[in-house]
């Protein structure tokens, strides 16, 4: 939608610049997560700011805004805002005066992309550098936090995931290697927007490189100087869909086996979808008829249920009617096709075999499935797609992302603000005055009320000032970030 940008707020918004007191000349505001909804997570990792620097702060605002002629921008902000409000404001010659201007006079400051965040530690701060423009520091508010929420949410989920996976590969002795694969980006469908698939798909792409989010990848490139001819930005595998399977028939569903990895995939990774009518059937019977020619082709056949309770079904059932559900694909692959035995004393299947499971994966289920695995002596060997189950059931309170102004000068003295609801838990306690960031012991530590001079001595740093992008990081620095 591409409308002018100062429509791109909160009605509320549009009448704070006569609000303020009089002779106000600068406006601080810091965003930071306040609170964590997630169990066991009290750090959020900041992700997507300089995605929302370029592609909205510079792009949008000039393409939509700062190039288009003054009378017609200004036309339909007053359209709009006489036709919703039913009133006229009072002047627009804010609006006006900022589009002469020709470019957003909002210094931001920011910790770096990647960083580990303790809640109630701001990741970023916003400031006028002109007088005249103290509105547009929390004007900004509406849209910055409708876009950096997701990334920054996935970004953390995904990283929960890969420390989830990271501590059962060195459990149970599955290659390092192979954990940068084992989470797998299956959300794309399931997003609320396609824009939220891709700042979601980026932030997955922090801790792990297999994804289907095509355009995530075309992002990091275009907003993170990311390069796929030169670096793993992300990959995926061939893998069928039920339309395929269904129409090679029930009755002809082995010979459709047969063909996907004799004839279309000779060779390489292929991920066949085994549970259109009956998985069990699939993980018995057909991968036995098979075998000779799974363990003679060169790549791997990976077996994907699809329904069903994802723990039961790769770790087995007690209670499961057949010997095969009590069992489960793992161990059903094993009795076929056997494998080798790590040096932590796991299993792992032999290496032209393999399972993923992308149906209502969580945190809690893919720990469940790992530690059932380790449990029948089985390596951490299953991949998880991780679908909008995951990344989409989130929302800005996952982590209490807010904007709130701290600081404030008023006829060129300063004035420390802050929000304190007597009727609220202590959550939406704002910090008060300039703000400064430091690393303590290799964690992020606020100090509130502080002077200029140490509101610059802090971990948060310029990345925008004056309409142009100050400082950037590369897919590969935010990744170095995050593991360290």
């Amino acid at each position: 939608m591409k409308t002018n940008p100062f429509l791109l707020t909160d009605y509320y918004k549009v009448g704070h610049v006569f609000q303020y007191p009089p002779n106000t000349t600068l406006v601080y505001s810091n965003l930071t997560p306040r609170s964590s909804r997630l169990q066991n997570i009290d750090e959020m990792v900041f992700f997507g700011l300089q995605y929302f620097i370029k592609s909205y702060l510079m792009d949008y605002f000039n393409e939509n805004f700062f190039q288009q002629p003054k009378e017609k921008v200004m036309a339909a902000y007053k359209r709009r805002i006489e036709t919703s409000l039913g009133a006229h404001l009072p002047t627009y010659e804010h609006i006006e005066a900022l589009h002469d201007l020709g470019y957003l006079p909002i210094e931001i400051k920011a910790l770096p992309e990647g960083s580990k965040v303790p809640m109630k530690v701001p990741c970023i701060t916003l400031v006028n550098t002109q007088p005249q423009f103290y509105w547009l520091t929390n004007f900004l508010e509406s849209i910055l936090s409708a876009i950096i929420w997701q990334p920054c949410t996935s970004a953390t989920i995904a990283y929960e995931y890969r420390k989830l996976l990271n501590h059962y590969a060195t459990e149970t002795g599955m290659p390092a290697e192979f954990v940068q694969w084992q989470g797998h980006d299956f959300s794309f469908r399931g997003m609320s927007s396609l824009e939220s698939a891709v700042t979601s798909g980026m932030g997955h792409l922090l801790s792990f490189t297999g994804t289907d989010t095509i355009p995530a990848i075309d992002a990091l490139e275009m907003y993170y100087n990311a390069n796929a001819d030169t670096e793993l930005i992300g990959g995926s595998v061939a893998a069928t869909e039920h339309s395929v399977m269904c129409s090679g028939s029930k009755d002809g569903e082995l010979e459709t086996f047969k063909r996907l990895i004799t004839q279309v995939y000779p060779n390489g990774i292929v991920s066949i979808v085994s549970d259109t009518w009956d998985l069990w059937k699939v993980c018995t019977e057909y991968v036995s008829a098979l075998k000779e020619i799974i363990l003679n082709r060169d790549g791997k056949v990976v077996i994907r249920p699809d329904s069903g309770d994802p723990v039961k079904i790769i770790c087995g059932d007690v209670n499961g009617k057949t010997e095969a559900e009590k069992k489960g694909v793992v161990e059903l692959l094993w009795d076929v096709f056997g494998g080798a035995v790590t040096d932590k004393g796991y299993k792992i299947l032999n290496s032209h075999i393999g399972a993923i499971y992308g149906d209502s994966i969580n945190l809690q289920r893919a720990q469940a499935i790992c530690e059932g695995l380790k449990q029948k002596g089985f390596a951490s060997q299953c991949v998880f797609g991780i679908g909008s189950f995951t990344y989409q059931y989130n929302t800005r309170d996952t982590f209490g992302m807010a904007m709130k102004a701290t600081y404030v000068e008023i006829e060129s003295e300063g004035r420390e603000i802050f929000k304190n609801p007597i009727t609220d838990d202590g959550t939406k306690k704002s910090a008060t005055g300039l703000l400064q960031v430091k690393k303590e012991n290799s964690q992020f530590v606020l100090y509130d009320k502080v002077n200029w001079q140490q509101e610059k001595d802090s971990a948060l740093q310029t990345v925008f000032k004056n309409g142009k992008i100050v400082k950037e990081f590369t897919l590969a620095e935010i990744r170095e970030n995050l593991k360290n």
